[in-house]
């Protein structure tokens, strides 16, 4: 999938997107060119599509962005979601035939104990690998960004005691270029069960941005020919997200593929609902089936979790860095 994000053009879909916005590349309107290589599980990946494609839209002012939809070919996939992928997105062999000025590359459901027998994990490396020489900058976000510092500087993940997951507040801890402008403090979505640690980090000369008290972490940087992001956090997520992904852990418990009842998102849900969801917890323990999930109380969300407010700043100016080096060549091809 190729398609023109403008400023002024309404995108909901790839597949709604008109043939016509296939335009030759414009550098007078600082036209970058950005792939987004989408590993996410099935149930989210076209909810990762939209938000993506929202966010570099909100954050690209006059620019055009020329968006490129990708997959890793070995990521295990439904019929429907593969046809979607096979249908909707450019062929990987299709990147190193063309020139990307940012990448940005997800997460993917895990379904192996270790990283590095995951079935994903050579054509992982081989990106990882060519983006370092290939791309200006490169955003790796959640397993991605653990999967590239175990690549690149031996970096293991660490198992987290409960799952990280809800939106926590954090702070800059050094001045640069990609947190300009950020709210104070910047309030991210994370979800997750392992974590890379500060000091692991920064013993292997990576430069953390961000972090937070409670969730660890959250922005760390490192320069190759290309300036590789590394997100533990999901700045992209929408104000839904998380709960979706609460929803559908409650289901899997009820339907016992999965033997720990969920915690409650940090900082996300209002206290009336969280009450509301604890009674139901209780209830769920007792009477574990299915069917429960039709008794599912109404939800409300906070109303100070300004989603979104953070990933527009952060991807403004990523954005503006990568147009800024456009006339600095890359140090190879």
């Amino acid at each position: 999938m190729s398609i023109l994000i403008d400023r002024d053009q309404g995108i909901s879909s790839p597949a709604l997107v008109p043939a016509e916005v296939e335009l030759a590349r414009d550098h007078s309107r600082g036209e970058l060119t950005i792939g987004l290589i989408n590993n996410m599980p099935d149930p989210a990946l076209k909810a990762t599509e939209r938000q993506f494609m929202k966010l570099l839209q909100a954050a690209a002012g006059p620019r055009r962005i020329r968006f490129h939809c990708f997959s890793l070919p070995s990521v295990m996939r439904s019929p429907e979601a593969k046809w979607h992928v096979e249908s909707e997105y450019s062929d990987l062999s299709d990147l190193k035939r063309q020139k990307f000025d940012g990448l940005i590359v997800t997460g993917a459901e895990p379904v192996a104990p270790e990283l590095e027998q995951e079935p994903y994990w050579r054509d992982l490396t081989d990106l990882i690998d060519w983006a370092r020489t290939n791309t200006r900058s490169t955003i790796w976000s959640c397993l991605a960004a653990h999967a590239a510092v175990l690549h690149l500087d031996r970096i293991e993940r660490q198992r987290l005691p409960a799952k990280c997951h809800g939106i926590f507040d954090c702070d800059a801890v050094t001045n640069d270029s990609l947190t300009r402008g950020a709210p104070a403090p910047l309030r991210i979505s994370h979800s997750r069960l392992n974590e890379v640690r500060e000091r692991d980090l920064a013993q292997a000369g990576y430069q953390v941005l961000t972090r937070s008290a409670l969730a660890g972490v959250d922005i760390f940087v490192r320069q190759y020919a290309s300036r590789f992001v590394f997100l533990q956090g999901h700045p992209e997520y929408d104000a839904l997200s998380l709960q979706r992904e609460y929803l559908r852990d409650i289901g899997r418990f009820l339907a016992r593929e999965r033997e720990a009842y969920p915690h409650l998102p940090v900082s996300y849900f209002d206290a009336a609902t969280e009450e509301r969801l604890a009674r139901f917890e209780k209830c769920a323990r007792h009477q574990r089936h299915p069917a429960l999930t039709n008794e599912l109380p109404a939800l409300n969300l906070r109303a100070d979790i300004a989603a979104g407010s953070a990933a527009a700043v952060l991807f403004r100016n990523w954005l503006h860095d990568l147009a800024a080096d456009t006339k600095a060549p890359l140090l190879a091809r």
